[in-house]
């Protein structure tokens, strides 16, 4: 199994020739009745091997973790965490295990932010800056990960780290508790333009920077709908249709913006709340025993009517758009 990075270093190496990946490519796209850079392609599993391996690093991490954490918690997610590190240089910068990677890169950071947590703990550190101080260094732990096994999710995981860094800074600050909602809001947002500058340096998704893309832009829309539940109380029922409404109209906008710049990743890591905002909808004005079951029905009814015409819908929304925004998407000719 080979990825579209693989075809360009060997025309790099000289191994096969520019043209015929090319023809090669547009012959497979005849085929699939589609353009390749609409599939949103990204390299998760490259063989069976895969998954064998990643079962088994689990069964070992897990094991580690277990039987070194009943000495003491900080030393049982510090073994992970050097065994995720030491794994990934055989199975990710030697054999280039795509699942693998991202198991290992999850393991190394999780397993690095908790020692650090149960370590200042107990020394005798308040657990709230405890972890303030263990998500910095874990927003520091991804970086080193990236500059050493380059994995495409370990930019996310790095944000990620950062943003929990911020938040709990900001937790600690007695009067900006209440704008912790704009602060995710806008987390989504900056992270959603990283993306996209990750995105705009390959518009074809032929390398590896379309794969950093598609984990930041999974990571940035749950941060951009999260607040806007959050604050119309639809987590403690009391959202009522105007809040209800709204998740729907933000999804919707959410839709556009992923038509058009080619990333249904956008829709999938928001999809359970307007799933949810559709059944409370429908248990508002229907049958509470059904309402899940019809809100399911019909986005997923929508979302397959979007899958199949999701070229031709592209087409629609960058020919009324701008020009200068089809220089950071991906064509449609």
């Amino acid at each position: 199994m080979y990825t579209d990075e693989d075809l360009y270093a060997a025309v790099k190496d000289g191994v096969l020739d520019e043209a015929a990946v090319e023809r090669f490519r547009s012959f497979v796209s005849g085929r699939a009745h589609t353009r390749l850079v609409d599939e949103e392609n990204f390299r998760l599993i490259s063989g069976f091997n895969d998954i064998f391996v990643s079962i088994a690093a689990f069964i070992l991490l897990a094991s580690a973790g277990w039987v070194f954490g009943l000495q003491s918690p900080a030393l049982g997610f510090c073994v992970v965490a050097l065994l995720s590190w030491g794994l990934s240089v055989f199975f990710v910068k030697r054999r280039k295990l795509a699942l693998p990677a991202v198991l290992l890169l999850a393991s190394f950071v999780l397993s690095t932010v908790a020692f650090l947590v149960f370590a200042q703990v107990a020394a005798g550190i308040e657990k709230d800056t405890a972890i303030m101080v263990a998500t910095a260094i874990g927003a520091v732990a991804a970086w080193a990960h990236w500059h050493q096994f380059h994995v495409p999710i370990t930019v996310a995981a790095g944000v990620a780290s950062l943003l929990a860094f911020l938040l709990a800074l900001l937790m600690q600050i007695e009067g900006l508790r209440e704008f912790t909602n704009y602060f995710l809001c806008c987390a989504g947002l900056v992270t959603f333009l990283l993306a996209m500058r990750w995105d705009a340096q390959d518009v074809d998704r032929t390398t590896r920077k379309s794969d950093v893309a598609f984990w930041l832009h999974l990571l940035a829309a749950p941060l951009i709908v999260h607040p806007v539940f959050s604050a119309q109380g639809l987590f403690d029922g009391n959202g009522g249709l105007f809040g209800i409404a709204a998740v729907i109209v933000l999804y919707l906008l959410l839709a556009v913006v992923s038509i058009t710049v080619d990333r249904r990743a956008l829709m999938v890591s928001s999809l359970i709340y307007v799933v949810y905002a559709f059944g409370e909808l429908f248990e508002t004005y229907g049958s509470l025993s059904s309402s899940l079951a019809i809100s399911g029905l019909f986005i997923g009814s929508m979302l397959l009517l979007l899958s199949a015409f999701w070229h031709r819908s592209r087409e629609i929304l960058l020919h009324v758009l701008p020009q200068a925004v089809g220089r950071y998407v991906p064509p449609t000719d």
